[in-house]
């Protein structure tokens, strides 16, 4: 199923709207960073940069921005500031597509793996346990059938959470008692869903990062374990980052990363910030397709990432 087959007028008016922050403080700046001038000079340019840093878009995606418009701007010889920000919005979608950022295929999964394992990671408070659970959702929407493990066993309330939303999504969550080896609840969960012949398996661990090595080495084991049941699991290790963070959510992604093989990201809660701009700067940084991106609390408020729709709806005034 392709992007523009499930991205219909109701998601497209809730990516606008959640974006609207965003986009509302991004004009203002570059607003201000071209008044009183009709040409793209060298002074534009370091307002354009402070734009983009202060919009989070991170200093070495801006850097690669800036830099391609300085030559598009010798090129032209000639550029009005009125051409601007479309110049900025084709620099952009270009700077994602040559870092690999591909348009996820919506929340279809490959035939040939079944049960589809998704491990999902990221410190507590990011909208972990609510991306689960919306994930859960949507898979289920999209026709498939949908195990939770709960193998986040170091808090009871990130249990409880994740039972709370299996019960609304109609979604069964395999757990153990509080303290639980981690490990030992993701087996039961795969070993659950093979026996009941599940689509799609959604894994909560545990959200510490005080202890990068005792995190590393948490993770490792769980996909030992999985692997007894289902040698290439996970198909996916899936990093949840809070928008609302800017640069704070950089850091977390290079913890991250450094702990584990991270293949994919959901970046949550960007309808409440003004820093939006911060998907493109950790998708160009580490090079890790964003699959995601939260925009509301509702379960229809998770949507396929894709950057084309996202830059677009960015510049759109």
């Amino acid at each position: 199923m392709g992007f523009f087959n499930f991205f219909n007028k109701e998601k497209k008016e809730t990516l606008d709207q959640g974006l609207e922050k965003t986009k509302r403080g991004f004009f203002e700046k570059l607003s201000r960073a071209v008044a009183g001038r009709d040409k793209v000079d060298e002074d534009v340019l370091d307002n354009l940069e402070e734009v983009l840093v202060t919009s989070d878009v991170g200093v070495d995606a801006t850097l690669r921005i800036i830099e391609r418009i300085e030559k598009r701007v010798a090129r032209d010889k000639y550029v009005g500031t009125d051409e601007l920000s479309a110049i900025l919005r084709d620099e952009i979608s270009n700077l994602l597509t040559e870092n690999n950022v591909l348009d996820t295929d919506g929340f279809q999964i490959p035939t040939d793996k079944r049960p589809y394992v998704v491990m999902v990671v990221g410190v507590n408070g990011v909208g972990k346990t609510t991306t689960i659970g919306k994930l859960a959702y949507q898979f289920k929407q999209a026709g498939h059938k949908v195990v939770i493990g709960a193998a986040d066993t170091f808090r009871a309330a990130a249990v409880e959470q994740i039972v709370i939303w299996g019960e609304r999504v109609g979604v069964p969550v395999v757990k153990q008692q509080m303290g639980s080896d981690p490990a030992s609840v993701a087996f039961d969960t795969l070993q659950h869903a093979i026996a009941e012949g599940a689509d799609v398996v959604l894994i909560d661990t545990a959200g510490r990062l005080h202890n990068k090595k005792g995190l590393m080495d948490e993770l490792s084991k769980i996909k030992r374990v999985m692997q007894k049941l289902i040698p290439e699991a996970p198909h996916d290790v899936m990093l949840v980052l809070d928008g609302s963070t800017g640069q704070n959510a950089y850091e977390q992604a290079k913890q991250f990363t450094a702990a584990t093989e991270v293949t994919s990201m959901a970046i949550t809660k960007l309808d409440g910030t003004a820093k939006g701009g911060v998907v493109i700067g950790i998708s160009d940084q580490f090079k890790i397709p964003v699959r995601y991106i939260g925009l509301g609390e509702g379960m229809d408020d998770l949507l396929p990432f894709n950057r084309r729709e996202f830059v677009d709806s960015l510049f759109q005034s």
